[in-house]
């Protein structure tokens, strides 16, 4: 046999093999099973100066040719290698690459398209070391779906973090949800997909088909990143990008660098936007975020609030979890409006001048299929030892917090909402189940940290790193702690070994006054010490004084319907507690419906009560609230010194015999006092002497038992005159009459 033809049979052997090789890889194709399809399709080139082939996977055509873009003239048909759809397109005559489209011939119909495995990467060799170094904080803007023009052609980039997958596919509207058409391109090792599907357009629905490290196929999964989501019980992730805004809050972002200072009065109105208010004439449906901002907006600024909290409004699939159970930590509950909507609603708040605080929830997510759980086909965003990534209280999965990849999903998370929706803050969900990792464990049903100890070292170094990247990043927001226990500094600065937050909610604060309250006024004088321990710690954190969602759920029943007595007394023991509340160091926080003594115990299933309003007693505590707040707001010693102990004395906290409590609050060192005396049991007391630390007049300046808010409007007229007579220890005192079961704020003020 000649050199000749033993070189023939070898190029024919290799060109069966690749033959083969071709034929296998579009079965994998067609079966969505190949790894690497865009080292299938598209146009290759096996070398310099040899023909283009054009390769592309059309189920249902019948036939298909391969398109010039510039001129729009077919330039060769392809030849069906296989029945499913797969087609090769040799072209002789063409040795350059060129831009191309595909016409596909179907039964019915012919159809013109551009071919997405003509287009190359969607992510950036930069943006791929980021993300896998974990500090690419703006990973949203890459991340996910993003409406584009590549090439002049409009479309979509796709980009997802699945480093397990053997194959992931985008499925959507775009494609008849198929996940055989557009599997995406694995970039090398980095644990990354993308690809540009043109002509899909804003407003359709996509998720990801993943199948696993073993090849099974996941349920379909929303995207992490995705900007907007379909109305439970429908999951799907739908295309929407991150358009610009044109804000017109100029003026509020100009004062919000001092809204949320230590100095400054913070008063919350904590809401859940679903059953604040339905309308029951339309099948009882939720309000849209333009809805809200015209009826909610002016209720909360009547009532002399400063900020308003949102329950979590990220979406989520289960209205029974009142958004603490999120899947998609990118999108604003659709239960409402679009996202522009959501921005006109926070951008109306900040032109009221309300802030809009957002209950953000990192510590965990639910098991719901097409979300983060098993995401692909392994423990990628939760910790694998149920022992660690498992929440028993919840059912619901622990972020391992210990994966830089998660870390910065979670950290790009929360500077999304401040700067994309121009939150004010975030209140951040069960804190303390983030810090212990035996949280609600017994023994055995917890590991250890490296060291032998119960802390959770990466969610720590987590909730570190978050608050030094808001406060860095944006000046003026604030973050506040819900954290029940007594870990120590949760609100001083990092750089001082503390967590870094704003605030923190005392949780002790609550529950002991709130005991003491539903306590019958006779017996309050054996649990006297519920209402001043509180000052013990005080000013250990910058504390917000809550009275939350918490309270008035699974059996609570609500504030009104603590407080003993008959109706009446009920009305005034609230109102004499809302009084102190106020008048008490710390800023401040108050649940929806308790602003006019809602009675049902909240659900979040249906509207509060407004009907209530109809009724005086209903009317004046919403009264109170209203004139509580603007009081807060207006003395400097109510609000400029809730975080530092100087501004607080008391002039007399002994007196359980008559359930009595009396102190100062002081803004600085000049004559501007306020003096606050708390009567909490149903007996008037004529005569009762108080201390004062300087001469002069002392303006009633709020009375919670005035006619006003619904009490027998028994007072001291507006003003007292210190009397030169030593009492508890200061050279003047003042005497009082306390009306039955109320507050008083009086004023001295040299101005």
């Amino acid at each position: 046999m000649t050199s000749d033809a033993v070189t023939t049979d070898s190029a024919e052997e290799q060109r069966r093999a690749d033959d083969r090789a071709l034929r296998d890889a579009a079965r994998a194709i067609a079966r969505a099973e190949h790894g690497d399809p865009f080292a299938v399709l598209g146009m290759h080139q096996s070398g310099p100066g040899q023909p283009v082939e054009v390769r592309a996977f059309v189920p249902g055509a019948e036939r298909l040719w391969v398109i010039d873009s510039a001129s729009g003239d077919p330039v060769g048909e392809a030849v069906r290698l296989l029945d499913d759809g797969f087609f090769v397109a040799t072209l002789a005559d063409r040795t350059q690459r060129f831009r191309y489209r595909l016409r596909a011939q179907f039964p019915l119909a012919t159809e013109e398209f551009d071919d997405a495995y003509r287009f190359g990467p969607v992510l950036g060799e930069l943006d791929i070391h980021l993300l896998n170094e974990g500090t690419h904080l703006r990973a949203f803007e890459r991340l996910g779906a993003h409406p584009r023009a590549v090439d002049g052609v409009p479309g979509v980039a796709f980009a997802l973090w699945a480093p397990n997958a053997r194959t992931v596919s985008v499925i959507g509207d775009f494609n008849n949800w198929d996940g055989r058409r557009l599997p995406m391109r694995r970039r090398g090792v980095s644990g990354l997909w993308d690809i540009f599907v043109p002509h899909a357009t804003v407003g359709q629905r996509y998720k990801f088909e993943v199948r696993g490290p073993g090849g099974t196929l996941l349920p379909a999964k929303a995207d992490p990143f995705a900007f907007r989501a379909e109305l439970r019980p429908h999951t799907a992730s739908i295309i929407h990008g991150l358009p610009p805004y044109d804000w017109q809050d100029r003026a509020w972002r100009e004062h919000r660098a001092h809204s949320g200072e230590r100095n400054a009065p913070v008063s919350i109105y904590e809401v859940h936007l679903g059953s604040w208010a339905r309308v029951p004439e339309e099948g009882d449906r939720f309000l849209t975020y333009r809805e809200l901002a015209d009826r909610l907006i002016p209720y909360v600024t009547d009532l002399g609030f400063t900020h308003i909290e949102l329950l979590p409004i990220t979406e989520h699939p289960f209205d029974g979890s009142w958004g603490y159970q999120p899947i998609g930590l990118y999108a604003p509950t659709s239960r409402h409006g679009s996202p522009e909507e959501f921005k006109e609603f926070v951008d109306a708040c900040h032109q009221a001048g309300l802030g809009v605080l957002l209950d953000w929830v990192p510590g965990h997510f639910p098991t719901d299929p097409h979300g983060l759980g098993q995401f692909d086909g392994t423990h990628l965003y939760e910790h694998a030892d149920p022992r660690q990534g498992f929440h028993q209280d919840w059912n619901t999965l622990i972020y391992n917090f210990g994966r830089r990849e998660v870390q910065n999903f979670l950290l790009g998370n929360a500077l999304f909402w401040l700067d994309q929706y121009g939150l004010d803050g975030l209140r951040v969900d069960a804190v303390a189940s983030m810090l212990y990792l035996d949280y609600s464990r017994k023994e055995g049903e917890w590991i250890p940290n490296e060291f032998g100890g119960r802390e959770n070292l990466d969610s720590i170094a987590f909730l570190k790193r978050m608050n030094e990247l808001v406060y860095g990043q944006h000046p003026g927001a604030m973050t506040v702690a819900e954290e029940s226990t007594s870990w120590p500094m949760v609100s001083r600065p990092t750089y001082l070994g503390g967590l870094g937050f704003g605030y923190k909610w005392n949780m002790g604060w609550m529950h002991d006054t709130l005991s003491y309250m539903q306590c019958d006024p006779i017996h309050r004088r054996y649990h006297h010490h519920q209402m001043t321990f509180g000052l013990i710690y005080q000013f250990s954190e910058n504390f917000v004084l809550p009275l939350s969602h918490d309270e008035v759920v699974h059996g609570k029943g609500s504030l009104i319907e603590k407080m003993p007595g008959d109706d009446w007394q009920k009305f005034a023991n609230l109102r004499a507690y809302y009084g102190f509340m106020f008048a008490h160091p710390g800023k401040k926080l108050l649940f929806m419906g308790a602003e006019f003594a809602q009675r049902r115990e909240w659900s979040e299933a249906r509207s509060l009560d407004w009907h209530l309003l109809d009724q005086p007693r209903h009317q004046g505590i919403r009264a109170l609230i209203g004139d509580l707040n603007r009081l807060y707001r207006d003395l400097a010693p109510l609000h400029r010194t809730d975080c530092d102990p100087s501004g607080f004395e008391w002039i007399e906290s002994n007196d359980s015999e008559n359930s009595v409590f009396t102190f100062l609050r002081k803004a600085d060192e000049s004559g501007h006092i306020v003096v606050v005396v708390c009567n909490f049991t149903p007996v008037p007391r004529h005569g009762y002497r108080i201390g004062v630390p300087l001469p002069g007049r002392y303006t009633e300046r709020l009375n919670t038992d005035s006619a006003a808010y619904g009490g027998s409007n028994l007072s001291n007229g507006d003003a007292v005159e210190a009397e030169p007579t030593r009492w508890h220890g200061r050279t003047h005192s003042l005497t009082l009459t306390l009306p039955p079961l109320a507050t008083l704020i009086l004023e001295r003020w040299e101005g």
